[in-house]
């Protein structure tokens, strides 16, 4: 059963870039406003868009994509490239609040030992590490297999892992768009609580299990670079297929800006 919602994340201000509504809230206020929902209330979700969901989105073939994005409660600019184009072409400068720095100031300043912590994705490995280091008492993890996202069987599995678990934290590691879509679905049910959490690869990164670019590069907006020196197998597809065309859209959006200004205005008839 689906519940009608109100518009997610009304609260709070946003700027459409590439089509994309994206919320005006660092990583500060991000965790803020996340620490600041109450654990009962309906279940809520984030994420963090970066170029390849842009191009993903503007190319518009996956409806539950979109869906999944329209749904969200916040939706935090994760690329420090979309920053610089937005700023650069638009005048519109975002702040910055990548999934990976959330998740480790949440878990350094509002996640403690006793809170519900639900994840959906990651392995033992990674369960033992966030027992270990934040020592987490009340840790569920629910582990789908691969390409579970195409069996619905599989979907609510893992949907009714999240509400015979709830949790104030519930973290979505299965990739994009996977984790939004499966964030949309818990939504629906109209039964879960706490806040859903798309941070990608961070579980990874804030366990220890991969390690993040060093800051030098992340200042830059180099980290794609430092990925793709660590495993061009990996990242080539995702930096040169999935996330280059994020460049036209760009350009795309600020010609026709510009045309737009420069198209005089009929006058006004008597």
């Amino acid at each position: 059963m689906t519940t009608p919602q109100t518009e997610p994340g009304r609260e709070h201000p946003s700027d459409t870039v590439f089509g994309v509504a994206i919320t005006r809230l660092d990583v500060a206020g991000a965790a803020r406003a996340i620490a600041a929902r109450a654990p009962g209330e309906p279940f809520a979700y984030v994420v963090t868009p970066n170029a390849q969901h842009v191009v993903r989105l503007h190319h518009g073939e996956d409806a539950r994509f979109r869906a999944a994005y329209d749904g969200a409660w916040l939706r935090l600019c994760d690329s420090q490239i979309m920053r610089h184009l937005s700023r650069r072409l638009f005048g519109k400068p975002l702040p910055s609040a990548s999934g990976s720095d959330l998740t480790a100031h949440l878990f350094a300043q509002v996640i403690t030992p006793d809170d519900s912590v639900t994840v959906i994705g990651g392995n033992d490995e990674l369960e033992r590490r966030l027992r270990d280091r934040f020592g987490l008492t009340r840790l569920a993890r629910h582990e789908p297999p691969m390409g579970f996202s195409a069996d619905p069987r599989e979907v609510e599995r893992c949907v009714r892992f999240v509400l015979d678990h709830p949790a104030r934290f519930v973290f979505l590691a299965v990739g994009a768009p996977q984790s939004e879509c499966l964030s949309l679905a818990i939504r629906n049910t109209g039964q879960a609580t706490g806040v859903g959490l798309c941070v990608g690869s961070s579980l990874l990164f804030v366990t220890g299990l991969v390690e993040r670019a060093p800051p030098l590069f992340r200042r830059f907006a180099l980290e794609w670079l430092y990925r793709l020196a660590q495993n061009p197998r990996g990242h080539a597809r995702r930096v040169f297929v999935d996330s280059l065309p994020l460049l036209g859209i760009a350009l795309s959006a600020w010609w026709s800006e510009q045309r737009g200004r420069a198209r005089p205005k009929t006058a006004a008839r008597p």
